[in-house]
């Protein structure tokens, strides 16, 4: 599978941005490499109407408004239903077979609500405060680093991947692959953004995702759930780390 394939597959799979058709089913794992990537394109498209069209210019909390929802339209809200669920389990139960027959519930619970509430709303204010201090290409990153997490976590805890399309994924965070989509991200972060504000998106994702990759130890398993939620997270914790310096 050629790298262009493997890109295309990966946009179509995890958003709007390339057909569903251009998908291959049987070499998804391919794709893992290629998650920052996705972001990157992703966060431009959202991104760029602001910083380079200064659509509602002047109007960072309606401009943050319609980038969650154009997020939320071209991700199909993936990522967030793997964090609902996580949470429904892990604040349901943390004993193993009743943590994963919640997550594999269909309905979401009081605490996926709560979560999903919690996480738009904070998007929308971390968004407009980047927004208003012009740290465009901050914004545009933290998309990137919460796939580049999502990657560097998969291949930590891949030993733990239960059967179904996660496995699949993780079975794609190979050495080679995490250390390109972890070079990936970095640059892409040194390129958009102040490096200060790297280092401190850096650390406020590894901090954020600690409680994740213990839950995964203590429920012995990992799916494409907690990848969701891992993207999801670091994102907000990123753009905390930026504001620091704002």
């Amino acid at each position: 599978m050629n790298p262009l394939k493997e890109l295309l597959t990966a946009l179509g799979f995890l958003t709007r941005l390339a057909p569903a058709r251009l998908v291959d089913h049987d070499s998804i794992s391919a794709c893992m490499r290629w998650l920052p990537a996705v972001g990157l394109a992703l966060g431009l498209i959202i991104v760029l109407p602001f910083w380079w069209l200064g659509l509602f210019e002047g109007r960072p909390l309606v401009q943050a408004w319609l980038a969650v929802c154009l997020n939320l339209y071209l991700t199909r809200g993936l990522h967030l239903d793997g964090l609902s669920d996580v949470a429904d389990g892990c604040a349901s139960h943390t004993e193993t077979e009743r943590f994963w027959a919640i997550v594999k519930d269909s309905r979401i619970g009081a605490f996926g609500a709560v979560a999903i509430i919690l996480t738009l709303s904070g998007q929308i204010v971390l968004f407009s405060e980047l927004l208003a201090a012009g740290l465009f290409g901050g914004m545009v990153w933290c998309f990137v680093v919460g796939r580049g997490a999502a990657v560097v976590l998969g291949f930590v805890v891949r030993s733990l991947a239960r059967p179904g399309l996660g496995q699949r994924f993780m079975d794609g965070a190979g050495p080679a692959s995490t250390l390109f989509a972890t070079l990936f991200t970095l640059a892409a972060g040194f390129l958009l953004t102040p490096a200060g504000g790297v280092l401190l998106a850096v650390g406020f994702v590894v901090v954020a995702l600690i409680p994740l990759y213990y839950l995964i130890y203590t429920v012995e398993g990992v799916n494409g759930d907690f990848l969701g939620a891992c993207i999801v997270i670091a994102e907000v914790a990123a753009a905390l780390g930026l504001l620091l310096l704002a």
